[in-house]
């Protein structure tokens, strides 16, 4: 820690905590949030939803008594106060970092984390597990799960408070409602939020109870309950959450310590049987003016200064490839009105705010609701529209029995634009794109089609707007590309065809996705050494170059393919035809190289994808191993 405080040097953990007096708490919260300013500055994260949660924070930890009461933070990007007061305060500038602590909740880091999350929507659902794991064995543990405004807005957070609702297992659940999602909260249930919790005659009414509580003995409390629950029903006809068999205690302030501490201690003392929920009001980004005027109020930041709020930005010499997917299909769509765009909650990250901008009434922004996504975008297609579904590659798995039973059966023409491929950096294993070539290769019905760079994206895109008779996907990595020139809008590709980059003897690599840059430096490096390798940008992994690949395996000795994706995908097919050809034989040697059989902790991509044996000196050793095999077996033949 690098500054002196009052309070927060001497707090490591939550038993540290509880030593100081109740009336310090907010002082101690000042200390916490200088504390997560000062270091989200020198390593970037999720400020703003940290910031939001600091008075929570402090408040939970002095009321129930982890490790052994279990908090569990929705998504996880709001945990860092959680991490600075769970022994973690002395690793918190490692954050995000190679080595370092991760940004999310993280079982094997702590044991004050009880789930490790980074996808939205699993708080109570994992809660509701612990809960009940915990009546099972008789323990009278308590189980709290903070769950935001926009997280609560997934079909996934119903389905557990559903099923909460028929428990009495005893669970907390505390909504976080800032009215800030990463992007503007969507929906009926944000609207239902404002309208049912905003009346000032419920507010007077809380705050009369809030008196009558405080100014005379406690034997009024349980008068003053059933008087709020009599008047709950008049006014609201009964909420939605008391509908689902919670309790309902709201809406307080989220900032306030003296609402928030009583409150929380009376929850934790209560004898009530079944779930209860916790409605609170915080503000995104607060106590940090630049956050908290932000329209994303510092949602995600790189290293900044904090004195002037101002981000460091790195200078790109090319675009991002999610700039490029947007302006293309923009281009495209000044001159198809039947092309469409939809996104789950992610519009500033998918490149789709921008075409929001020039089309808003063809962009559907659903929510947090991948699996509403794909099946939504399947209607459009039904009705001869073109959607496009902009979705990470790591949220794309959160739908995969509809891009099965709603897209691929029916062969739908659904466009999946599959943004963050490979590995991501600093967000680490839980949003690598890992997995789509591999779970959507197995698919009939399907075009899958992997960028090399930039002018490759667009050609994809450009390719992918005429496939009207069955579903189609390319993907592409996070980050800036190579500066390739950009070709028109009017430049194709074939279907299922490859291209060749260049000719050599003996080995040939085929290449799946952005690898393509590294399988050059490497080949350069051969070339050196007089090794000249054929090297194939494959373009497609569905469907396969065959012809191609033929004539490879015919007129090479070796064949190395390479993606940046797990065992299953590009190189499984590619075997599968060589085998079933009868070409895999002791004149042809095969070999692959994946994403490795682990989930790679996060560092710089580079980094991430040395350890994975993907960069240009693995390539290049990978490759000198296949020849020098060859040669051994032609001397033993």
């Amino acid at each position: 820690m690098s500054k002196k405080y009052k309070f927060l040097n001497q707090i490591n953990f939550p038993s540290d905590l509880k030593k100081i007096s109740e009336k310090d708490l907010k002082v101690v919260s000042d200390e916490l949030r200088e504390e997560v300013i000062d270091a989200v500055s020198t390593t970037g994260g999720h400020l703003g939803a940290s910031l939001g949660v600091v008075e929570l924070t402090v408040a939970l930890h002095y009321v129930f008594y982890t490790p052994q009461d279990k908090i569990i933070w929705d998504v996880g990007h709001q945990s860092y106060p959680h991490k600075i007061l769970t022994g973690r305060k002395d690793k918190i500038r490692t954050l995000r970092q190679g080595g370092g602590i991760s940004g999310f909740t993280k079982r094997t880091e702590s044991e004050y984390d009880p789930f490790g999350a980074a996808h939205s929507s699993t708080s109570i659902s994992a809660g509701l597990g612990i809960a009940e794991a915990n009546k099972l064995s008789n323990k009278n543990d308590d189980v709290i799960a903070v769950i935001g405004d926009g997280a609560i807005s997934a079909g996934m957070a119903y389905e557990a408070m559903n099923n909460a609702g028929t428990s009495k297992a005893k669970m907390i659940v505390i909504l976080n409602d800032n009215e800030m999602s990463i992007a503007k909260p969507v929906g009926a249930m944000s609207t239902y939020l404002a309208k049912i919790f905003s009346g000032k005659i419920y507010f007077s009414l809380r705050e009369t109870i809030k008196l009558i509580t405080s100014a005379f003995s406690k034997r009024f409390s349980a008068k003053a309950g059933k008087a709020e629950d009599l008047f709950r029903s008049a006014v609201t006809g009964g909420t939605l959450f008391h509908s689902l068999g919670f309790y309902y205690i709201g809406p307080i302030d989220g900032h306030d310590l003296t609402t928030l501490v009583p409150i929380l201690k009376n929850v934790k003392q209560s004898k009530h049987q079944g779930p209860i929920l916790i409605h609170i009001k915080t503000q995104k980004g607060k106590g940090y003016s630049f956050a908290e005027k932000a329209d994303d109020h510092y949602h995600g930041v790189s290293k900044f200064n904090v004195g002037t709020g101002e981000q460091v930005k790195t200078s790109a010499s090319a675009p991002s490839y999610t700039k490029v997917f947007a302006k293309t299909l923009i281009e495209h769509a000044k001159k198809d009105s039947k092309i469409v765009a939809v996104t789950a909650a992610m519009p500033g990250g998918t490149g789709l705010d921008v075409f929001g901008k020039e089309f808003p009434s063809r962009m559907y922004d659903v929510g947090i609701a991948e699996q509403h996504a794909v099946t939504f975008a399947a209607g459009l297609a039904t009705e001869n529209y073109k959607p496009y579904a902009a979705i990470y590659s790591t949220f794309l798995q959160r739908a995969y029995d509809q891009i099965v039973h709603d897209v691929a059966i029916q062969s739908l023409p659904v466009r999946f634009a599959i943004d963050r491929a490979g590995l991501v950096g600093a967000d680490g294993p839980t949003h690598a794109g890992s997995f789509d070539i591999t779970y959507l290769s197995t698919l009939p019905n399907f075009i899958i089609m992997a960028a090399s760079d930039e002018a490759e994206l667009v050609r994809m895109i450009n390719t992918s707007v005429d496939i009207n008779d069955k579903p189609c996907a390319f993907r592409y990595p996070r980050g800036t590309g190579l500066g390739t020139e950009l070709p028109p809008i009017s430049e194709k590709i074939e279907i299922g065809k490859g291209r060749i980059i260049q000719e050599g003897k003996k080995l040939a690599v085929l290449n799946f996705g952005t690898r393509l840059s590294e399988v050059l430096k490497a080949s350069e490096n051969l070339k050196k050494k007089g090794i000249n390798i054929t090297v194939i940008d494959a373009r497609f992994a569905k469907p396969l170059d065959e012809n191609l690949i033929w004539q490879l395996a015919t007129t090479h000795e070796s064949i190395l393919t390479i993606e940046e994706g797990a065992i299953g995908g590009f190189g499984s097919h590619v075997v599968n035809f060589l085998t079933k050809k009868n070409l895999l034989d002791s004149n042809l040697k095969f070999r692959s190289m994946i994403l490795p059989d682990l989930f790679i902790d996060q560092d710089k991509p580079e980094r991430m994808y040395s350890e994975a044996l993907l960069d240009s000196s693995s390539i290049e050793e990978k490759i000198m191993d296949l020849i020098n095999s060859n040669i051994v077996l032609q001397k033993q033949n």
